[in-house]
């Protein structure tokens, strides 16, 4: 079975890409969430994380590799 997206407009669901379903065809909706915009938006839900975080290692900017995939540090 194929999966369609689309949004609401006037209270009516348009799918993407003008795709249409025939007439009468069974459907069932799931809201799906609005992914993070990459401008300002996203930049601020992304600042206010900034300092959240207070046990990081001191030299995590210079080996995080170490830390990430366990590389020698350097």
């Amino acid at each position: 079975m194929a999966t369609y997206t689309g949004r609401v407009r006037h209270g009516v669901v348009v799918l993407d890409n003008g795709n249409e379903l025939a007439e009468g065809t069974l459907v069932r909706i799931e809201p799906l969430e609005e992914p993070v915009a990459s401008t300002a938006q996203g930049r601020a839900r992304l600042l206010s994380l900034a300092g959240t975080i207070t046990d990081l290692p001191s030299d995590l900017a210079r080996n995080h590799d170490h830390y990430l995939y366990g590389h020698q540090k350097e």
